[in-house]
Formats: C-alpha cells, sequence, structure tokens
C-alpha cells in the first residue's frame, strides 16, 4: 500500500513539476477569510444576540477544528497539486475523486448561479430608490450575471497569478467593511453615551 501511495504522489509531482506554485499563506488567509466571514448572517446574528456565540462556539469545536486537523495531517501525508480531490483518488479510488470534483463543480456552479442575483441586490441597495427594480428585472440579473460568467471565466483561463487577487481583494475589502463598521458601531455607541442624561433614583420613604 505505501508503494502503491508512493508511485501515485510521485506521478502526480511529475506532472505538477511544471506549475508555479502561485498561492502563498498570505493568499490562502485572505481566501478563508473571504468564504467564511461573510455579510449575509449578520441579520441573523444581531435577531439572535449574544446565543449566537453558542453557535459559532459549536462550529469552532465540531467543523472548523475538525476540518484543519484532517487538512494539516492530509497536506503533510499527500503534499499534492490538487488538494482534496488528490487525496480522495489517491486514499480511495478514481471513482471517489470523480465525486468530489463533481460536487466542487457543482457547488461552484450553485455559488456563480446565486451571485449574479446578490451582486444585483447589493447594486441595487447602493444606488438607493431608484434602483429598486433592478432584482425584479430577469433582463437586468441575466446581463450581470453572463457578465459575472464571463469576468471569473477570463480570470480562470488567466490563472492564479490573477485569480488569487480576486480572493485578496475581496477578503481585505471584506475586512475593511467590518474594521469600519465596529469602529462606527463604537464612535455611536461613545456619542450616545455622552448626551445621555442620568435621572436621580426616587427617594425611598
Amino acid at each position: 500500500m505505501a508503494n502503491e501511495l508512493d508511485r501515485a504522489e510521485q506521478k502526480v509531482e511529475d506532472r505538477s513539476a511544471a506549475l508555479k506554485k502561485e498561492l502563498g499563506l498570505r493568499d490562502l488567509v485572505l481566501t478563508q477569510i473571504l468564504f467564511i466571514v461573510g455579510s449575509s448572517w449578520v441579520g441573523t446574528a444581531a435577531k439572535l444576540g449574544q446565543s449566537h456565540l453558542f453557535f459559532w462556539l459549536l462550529a469552532i469545536l465540531l467543523f472548523y477544528i475538525p476540518q484543519a486537523a484532517v487538512v494539516i495531517y492530509l497536506n503533510r501525508l499527500m503534499p499534492l497539486e490538487g488538494g482534496i480531490y488528490q487525496w480522495a483518488k489517491i486514499g480511495f479510488n478514481e471513482f471517489a475523486g470523480f465525486i468530489v470534483a463533481w460536487n466542487l463543480w457543482l457547488l461552484s456552479i450553485t455559488v456563480i448561479a446565486l451571485g449574479g442575483m446578490f451582486v444585483t441586490t447589493n447594486i441595487s441597495y447602493a444606488i438607493g430608490e431608484s434602483a429598486v427594480w433592478m432584482p425584479n428585472n430577469k433582463w437586468c440579473v441575466s446581463l450581470i450575471s453572463c457578465a459575472l460568467v464571463i469576468g471569473l471565466g477570463w480570470t480562470a483561463i488567466r490563472g492564479l497569478a490573477l485569480g488569487k487577487w480576486v480572493h485578496n481583494i475581496g477578503g481585505l475589502v471584506m475586512l475593511l467593511v467590518y474594521i469600519t463598521s465596529a469602529a462606527l458601531s463604537c464612535f455611536w455607541f461613545t456619542a450616545r453615551s455622552s448626551h445621555c442624561r442620568l435621572s436621580p433614583l426616587p427617594a425611598v420613604s
């Protein structure tokens, strides 16, 4: 089994030798920030209040830490170009690798399909009342979706040298938005507290 694994790893490494290693630690960190930290859950978290911390801790304990441990272990065991696809193919069989790649492809299609509506809604919200019609107009949503697919396709063809900057810029913007939101919240809370008048307690007879 060890000899078969070594031969499979060597075969992948031989094919990957000509590929340039474009992604560094910074790129991977910003990609994780972009994928995990989103704006869609902020309203739900605000509605739940402090109780949503329980779900975050539960997710960290039952999902993120085990996932990180598995990825670190497999990356040290099989540091191959292709990641999870190669791990499944070499660890199990060709069919398992195909199913993993197929699921990743379906996920990408789903995300891109929803991305058109998401981008259209955000643009409409940023413009204001004059653009309320945009998310309800199928031609507008279709046009923005096509532009998004063409842009992402062109970026993918150019390779990770360009593609990684899409994630890097997205991760940096996400951090900037949250830092700005936190700073404005603190400023608002401080300003409100400084103008708050304290009423004396009623006298107790």
